[in-house]
């Protein structure tokens, strides 16, 4: 019985937009008498280097047409490459109407992805470099993989080129197999960004079907624990420029995630502390130093091995100030040259460029994966703008309080529910993450800012949800807080205010609550 093992390469059909390597390769393929077949530009990318190329228009006795979008959308060209040849009806039919098989195709796809980068692109350009009739090609060649190899990939030429010339002109069936899988790989990532660019262009995110379209950046040593695998997909890389420092983690990245998400809240210059995705440390100044002096005092503990993210450019006095101290990423808008080279002497530590641009842009939603699915949301871009507070008390915020509330709900949006957060206008001076209980979480804030010799009275209070009962507000206003804010909505929304009132506390609601799970 005749297998696909046994299928010699007599023929070829190639269509590539990206001409790197195509040379090299036909010339290979001459030198093993395969014929070549060839559309337009590559065809004349060919033909002025020397090969022997036949038109497309020879197996379809059709010329292209509609300025090439038209081409290779052909029975001639179909047939040819999903012909099976162990079936005898199939070699007749080619008979019958002077096809023959295409053993071989070589496509890649119009650049629309690199076209949708451009910058000033109009949409015309956009949709004429939608690729039609290559998907179509690679995915009839690859349905028929046995029959017809296919190769989406330069990188693939010089091994498909060795194989040919070790196995008498065929290919084994385990590399057939492995090339279509390459290639619906692609063309589900090619569709997924075309879909991608229409729902923008329609403002619909939540469609009946959605494709993930995600290009791999670079496997990662491990996951969250090292027996776990983990890869870094999409376009981290065009944000967040590596200048220094080891190979990124899953929870580094997951850790500078984090770190961008909060110091865009902020406008002064701005030092923040990451540790597992959590602030464990805030501060506003002037200046960078005075900035993290301040966020360093609220934990002087947790930013051993943290992540540290600033919104004004790394100098050298920034880099010597925290250079003693162990960190693992550090991440800025820029960095000067002495201040990379102080920070260089460790070779660990990485050193992250922020591009704040490129990070706004892509916060448009959030993707989760759960058992059997994904969960898609809208990216959590809302603050809460002070004329929009309600007084809910007697007593009034302070301007000075006022300021202070502002500084701590912006922490508490990005630190994980339940979460309290204590502040000045200008610093955070307790944080209580991830608890089950708010009052646990307002314990927790306050001990470890009286470990820190910090003092909360005349402090403000930022709770990301509402209190449930006033036991959480009592817990804090214990502490030394003078003013609260918290979303509201409580059914118990009266006893929290009353209790605010007998304690002469002034309490702002948000009206929105900013849960982070």
């Amino acid at each position: 019985m005749y297998k696909p093992d046994d299928h010699k390469i007599k023929t070829a059909l190639i269509s590539v937009s990206d001409k790197m390597g195509i040379v090299e390769f036909s010339k290979e393929l001459e030198k093993l008498n395969i014929t070549i077949y060839s559309t337009g530009g590559t065809a004349k990318e060919l033909i002025a280097n020397g090969i022997k190329v036949k038109p497309v228009s020879e197996l379809t006795k059709f010329p292209e047409i509609l300025n090439g979008r038209v081409k290779t959308l052909h029975p001639a060209i179909h047939s040819g490459l999903l012909a099976k040849m162990d079936n005898d009806e199939h070699l007749k039919q080619l008979a019958e109407n002077e096809f023959q098989s295409i053993d071989l195709l070589v496509v890649n796809l119009y650049p629309f992805e690199e076209t949708l980068n451009k910058t000033g692109i109009s949409d015309e350009e956009v949709i004429e470099n939608i690729d039609i009739g290559g998907p179509t090609m690679l995915r009839a060649a690859a349905k028929n993989y046995e029959w017809t190899v296919v190769i989406v990939n330069p990188s693939r030429y010089d091994e498909v080129i060795k194989v040919l010339k070790n196995n008498d002109n065929t290919v084994p069936l385990s590399l057939r197999k492995a090339l279509a899988c390459e290639v619906f790989e692609l063309t589900s990532y090619y569709d997924s960004i075309i879909a991608e660019y229409f729902l923008q262009s329609s403002n619909k995110i939540f469609p009946q079907k959605r494709g993930i379209g995600l290009n791999l950046i670079q496997k990662l040593r491990y996951g969250e624990n090292p027996h776990q695998e983990a890869g870094l997909y999409g376009k981290f890389d065009e944000i967040f420029e590596k200048l220094h420092g080891k190979e990124l983690s899953y929870n580094n990245i997951l850790d500078i995630d984090s770190a961008a998400r909060l110091i865009i809240e902020f406008n002064d210059p701005t030092f923040v502390i990451i540790k597992h995705t959590n602030p464990c440390g805030v501060g506003s100044a002037e200046n960078l130093i005075d900035a993290y002096d301040k966020a360093f005092a609220t934990d002087t503990v947790s930013p051993f091995g943290g992540i540290f993210v600033v919104n004004r450019t790394f100098d050298l006095e920034i880099a010597e100030k925290v250079h003693q101290i162990f960190s693992e990423v550090i991440i800025a808008p820029d960095f000067t040259e002495d201040a990379l080279e102080l920070l260089r002497t460790k070779k660990d530590r990485r050193l992250i460029k922020m591009n704040n641009d490129k990070l706004k842009q892509h916060l448009k939603y959030d993707l989760r994966s759960v058992v059997g699915g994904y969960l898609v949301q809208n990216t959590d871009l809302l603050l809460i703008q002070e004329s929009n507070l309600r007084v809910v008390t007697k007593r009034v915020p302070t301007e000075d309080e006022m300021k202070a509330l502002m500084f701590a709900w912006k922490v508490a949006k990005h630190v994980k529910s339940n979460s309290i957060v204590f502040a000045k206008s200008d610093r955070t001076l307790g944080i209580g993450a991830g608890q089950m209980s708010r009052v646990d979480s307002a314990r927790i804030a306050v001990q470890k800012a009286k470990m820190m010799g910090l003092d909360l009275q005349y402090s403000a209070v930022a709770s990301d949800a509402f209190f449930p009962f006033a036991d959480g507000l009592l817990q804090v206003i214990e502490a030394g807080a003078t003013a609260v804010i918290q979303p509201g909505g409580s059914v118990r929304d009266e006893e929290v205010i009353r209790a605010a009132d007998e304690n002469n506390i002034a309490m702002v609601f948000t009206g929105m609550r900013h849960f982070r799970h």
